[in-house]
This record gives C-alpha cells, structure tokens and sequence, in this order.
C-alpha cells in the first residue's frame, strides 16, 4: 500500500491553481525526442500565459542553448519558459570553475561518450578530446547512443580508463532513453557499467541536488511550498523533487508509459509523488 495518497489529475490546470513555480522535465513530458506529445506545446504555453514562472530541468548532456533551439524547431513557443537548466550546462559550470583554479589542468585528455557528436559539453574548456581510454586523463558521458551500440562496444571503449581509476563524470544519469526504435540504455547505464570495470562516476543531474538547487537559484530561491516538479521518471524526477523539499508530478507518457502497477514502483523507489497524469496538457 501507498505511504501517502496520489491524486490523479487530468491535465496540469488545477496545479496552475496551487503553484508558482514549475520544474518542466522535457524527454517524456514535453516530447519524445523526436515530436511533443498531443497537448503539450499548447500546455506550455499556457501555464506561461497564467503567470507561471517555468524552469525546463533536464538530464541531457548537451548545454542549455542546444536543448532550447530543438524545443523551438519542434514548435514549442519562444518565451514559454524561463529557463533551461541541463545537467550538461551544471557540469560545464562546474569543469569550468576548476579550470579556473587550477585543479583541471590545461589540455587534459578526455574521453567524451556523447551522441550524435556532440561536442557542446565540452567547448571552451580546456581539454583535448581522444578516443583512447588508454591515455584518458577525464572520462566524460554525456549521453548514450545504446539505439546504435551494444554495452560491449562501451566496455570496450571504457575499460582502459577503468582500470587507471580516471575519474568519469556522467552529465546524463538517465538509465533509460527514448530512441525511434525505442527504449534503450541510457548514459545512466555506462556509469553503472564504468563502475563495475572498477571506476568511479561522479553523477551530475536528477535526482543529485546539484541541478535543483541551480534551477531554484535561478527564480529566487523561492519557497518551497510554492513549487511542483514535473517528471516521467520515479527515479529521477519524483526522487530528486521530494529531496528538494517541493511537490511532485509524476507524467505516464514517458518511460512509464506501459508500467501498469505504478504503486509498487513507488513501494520500491520509497519514492511517492503527489499527483500523476497520464500526460502533460492543460485541462
């Protein structure tokens, strides 16, 4: 049985009613990665025009600024958010600080496990990328392309580093993504993987505070009683949302789209959000 009651809504309006501040996952709430879901660009819109003040908080590897233009090329609304928080721009933040004093040395090599060669992780920073895990000097994953490659080509890739203990950074915790072809392992994966070759993984994004506490920051520092996270992922969303101190939504359109017994989910996660939908619209 359930620690505490779940409110089912049908669409986001009556938390319109009840907060101020919106933390919008976007894979498996607002798109797929490749089209929105029925309803959602139109949500969006919405609660902006309600008065809300919307921070997009993700678990892509990519920066802010790559994330925002494929929301606009898939048509989602300029100015129907305030901001866009990724736990690839938190690491950026975070490699660049260390730049800065010294403890990230200039040119260091990197290995970057990213997709569709994506390199916006790392631009500006002072490292040199290589392919070889052999002289790594930082592993970096970013994202996963487990639509393409087996966990094999992975461990491949990854042991050498592994094994010469390199510190590995995963800026997508995600176990999970959403491909065309469908769910597949996500970057989430090869920092479990990275660590059973005998590495260790600093995890940068949900459910980590690191990126709530940067997305909270961002409007204020407002109280807490006043903000709803919204998320497809118990895990992630739901997990990192109650130990920010705010209220949960937990959206059935994602990862969780078949998953038919969702309170013994929340049982083994002891994880409960306070309201579910089966997808994010504005009713």
């Amino acid at each position: 049985m359930s620690a505490k009651p779940v409110e089912h809504l049908n669409g986001i309006r009556p938390l319109a009613e009840r907060y101020d501040v919106f933390l919008l996952d976007q894979f498996g709430v607002l798109h797929d990665g490749t089209s929105p879901y029925p309803g959602a660009v139109e949500a969006l819109s919405a609660l902006k025009r309600a008065g809300k003040t919307i921070v997009l908080i993700s678990n892509s590897g990519k920066r802010a600024g790559p994330n925002e233009s494929r929301l606009l090329n898939l048509g989602f609304e300029p100015g129907s958010w305030d901001h866009f928080v990724s736990s690839g721009e938190v690491a950026w933040e975070l490699f660049h600080d260390m730049a800065a004093s010294g403890r990230l040395l200039p040119n260091t090599k990197c290995l970057l496990i990213s997709r569709d060669d994506d390199r916006s992780a790392i631009e500006g920073l002072p490292f040199a990328l290589t392919e070889d895990g052999d002289d790594a000097g930082l592993v970096l994953i970013s994202a996963s392309e487990g639509d393409r490659y087996d966990l094999d080509h992975y461990r491949r890739l990854l042991a050498p580093a592994a094994a010469r203990q390199v510190a590995c950074f995963c800026t997508n915790p995600d176990k999970i993504m959403l491909t065309t072809v469908g769910p597949r392992f996500g970057a989430g994966q090869l920092a479990d993987l990275y660590e059973n070759l005998g590495g260790s993984v600093t995890r940068i994004g949900k459910p980590y505070p690191a990126i709530f506490h940067t997305a909270l920051a961002l409007v204020g520092n407002p109280h807490r009683s006043t903000v709803v996270c919204v998320g497809d992922s118990v895990e992630h969303d739901i997990a990192g949302g109650l130990a920010a101190g705010v209220s949960t939504v937990l959206v059935q359109s994602g990862i969780l789209a078949d998953t038919a017994d969702l309170i013994d989910l929340f049982d083994t996660m002891d994880a409960y959000p306070d309201y579910t939908m089966d997808r994010f619209r504005y009713c």
